[in-house]
């Protein structure tokens, strides 16, 4: 009878020997040395932030400098500030920078003014029902290229586009392709980058601020300019970023739905093989203003409280 079998028999259980399980070393490595994580969790974000994308800006500043052989089209290595110069002093550069900018601050407005309301009936008056069913609309255009959804508004203001098909009976006709149908179309591209957030700022405000507002007196457009837009500035703000700078690096819209008109990224696209120095240095121009605009939202306080 072997030991265990007596013991079994006698009613005593046996007893395993506890297991230690030993610890790992690189747990151990990492537990003791809190800088090396760190620095682990980062290296990967950092490598592509700096690495690639400051590296890749600071490679177009330095291409801005270079100079174009006028007889042969070369570009060689050198310093000039010709191509700057000429971004002010040429006629066409400099309207085509202010209208760039035009649009893009028209853009921003145009999602303004249509998110607010937007954002107030979906927060407060629509049923949860009909809000999802905004939320899938807003978000919709997301879904499709963004090719496609160009050539859709191309198709919309087309001779024979939609436009035309329904309201020509009536009289009203389709407006054709300048500006303000590249204007429309930035819009209805960068639009829900506004609606979202605008719409979470306001579903965050209680009830209790309008019904205040109203036994103070005030009725909806007062309510709406005195109580609601201060509150919700850090959420326009924050959609701001998003509809300013990409109206500002878009050309495709103004290619496809502006007909005639030129923006920043169409005088890059047209140079960028003939005087890609003219071309890198237009290309300072978005960056210029989009790092304006974030330090006059500085000035107003509203990018601490995002």
């Amino acid at each position: 009878m072997t030991e265990s079998t007596a013991q079994s028999l006698m009613g005593k259980p046996q007893k395993s020997a506890p297991v230690v399980q030993q610890p790992k070393r690189i747990s151990t490595f990492l537990y003791h040395r809190e800088r090396f994580r760190l620095s682990a969790l980062l290296a990967l974000p950092m490598t592509w932030l700096v690495g690639v994308y400051i590296v890749s800006l600071f490679l177009l500043l330095i291409t801005a400098f270079w100079v174009v052989n006028p007889f042969t089209s070369r570009v060689s290595p050198g310093f000039t500030l010709d191509n700057f110069v000429s971004l002010v002093t040429v006629p066409a550069y400099l309207s085509t920078s202010l209208r760039t900018l035009g649009m893009a601050l028209a853009v921003t407005a145009l999602s303004v003014i249509f998110a607010v309301p937007l954002g107030i009936y979906m927060a407060k008056l629509a049923s949860a029902r009909v809000r999802n069913l905004l939320v899938v609309a807003i978000t919709l255009p997301l879904w499709a290229g963004y090719l496609v959804k160009i050539l859709a508004m191309r198709l919309v203001f087309t001779e024979n586009g939609f436009i035309n098909w329904s309201l020509g009976p009536l009289g009203v006709s389709s407006p054709g392709f300048n500006i303000w149908v590249a204007i429309i179309t930035l819009t209805y591209l960068w639009f829900p980058y506004m609606a979202l957030p605008v719409f979470t700022a306001i579903r965050q405000l209680p009830l209790n601020l309008f019904d205040a507002s109203a036994d103070l007196g005030a009725r909806g457009f007062p309510t709406v300019v005195r109580v609601v837009l201060p509150l919700i500035l850090p959420a326009i703000i924050a959609g701001s970023v998003f509809t300013f700078s990409l109206s500002l690096g878009d050309y495709l819209a103004a290619r496809f739905t502006g007909g005639a008109t030129q923006m920043i990224g169409s005088v890059i696209a047209a140079n960028i093989n003939l005087n890609p120095p003219v071309a890198a240095a237009f290309s300072m121009v978005p960056i210029a203003f989009v790092v304006m605009y974030l330090m006059v939202a500085r000035r107003t306080g509203s990018l601490e409280r995002m």
